[in-house]
């Protein structure tokens, strides 16, 4: 690890840590659960899209894999608990993520600049760990680990904020132009989805129909759901 990711991220932690016990994030959140749900759906819809059927066949790679909660929406989808991997920068996490996945998971503490992982994957993937990178360079060297860990006809897939959030200045989205610059080789399918957190906040609670009329407006979603495929 160079001294510019070393920085970056001791920066991250610094980030998640501010974010710990915030009640926004609560998985018992009518929001949070309904948007879950969602993300889902849509990630069904994706993988059929893109012919990743049968799961169970494909390895996978995520970074920036926290406490779990995306790799154990994997299994629950029909993969194959003995072909996931999960890295995360924060050992604590990690030890999280190890008491509710099965042991046949693969878990690590390391930096995803750096990525201490030998082989390839079907699917490399992240979940909102983009955002939380503010170093563009830093960036470019995380999107370049992730490119030469995915395998040759397999896919980065990408779910993240594509907006910036004025309120909260540990995160930064990145648009459809940024993720093609950071992937520049890929073959790209994007959809917009996840009703925006500030508006899911206020409709959630009212009723779930009432969550997915807004949800229904693409121009309300706050995040992209990327399938990036390499050659």
């Amino acid at each position: 690890m160079n001294d510019r990711a070393a920085i970056e991220a001791e920066a991250v932690k610094a980030r998640y840590e501010r974010r710990a016990g915030d009640a926004r994030h609560d998985i018992f959140a009518p929001d949070v659960i309904l948007r879950g749900q969602a993300r889902e759906r849509a990630l069904i819809s994706l993988f059929q899209h893109v012919g990743a059927l049968p799961l169970d066949a494909r390895s996978v790679l995520e970074l920036g894999c926290g406490e779990g909660i995306i790799l154990l929406g994997l299994i629950r989808l029909g993969f194959d608990p003995a072909k996931l991997t999960g890295l995360d920068l924060r050992e604590e996490a990690v030890d999280a993520a190890r008491r509710i996945l099965p042991a046949s998971v693969k878990l690590m503490a390391g930096d995803a600049s750096a990525a201490p992982i030998d082989g390839a994957f079907d699917i490399v993937t992240q979940s909102t760990m983009f955002s939380s990178i503010l170093d563009p360079a830093v960036q470019e060297t995380v999107a370049r680990r992730m490119w030469a860990l995915t395998k040759s006809g397999g896919a980065v897939l990408w779910y993240d904020l594509a907006y910036d959030n004025p309120r909260n200045p540990d995160v930064r989205g990145l648009a459809l132009p940024r993720i093609r610059a950071l992937f520049p080789e890929g073959d790209m399918i994007a959809r917009r989805v996840t009703l925006a957190p500030p508006l899911a906040r206020l409709v959630a609670p009212i009723h779930p129909s009432l969550y997915a009329i807004f949800d229904a407006i693409p121009l309300l979603r706050s995040h992209l759901l990327c399938w990036i495929r390499k050659p």
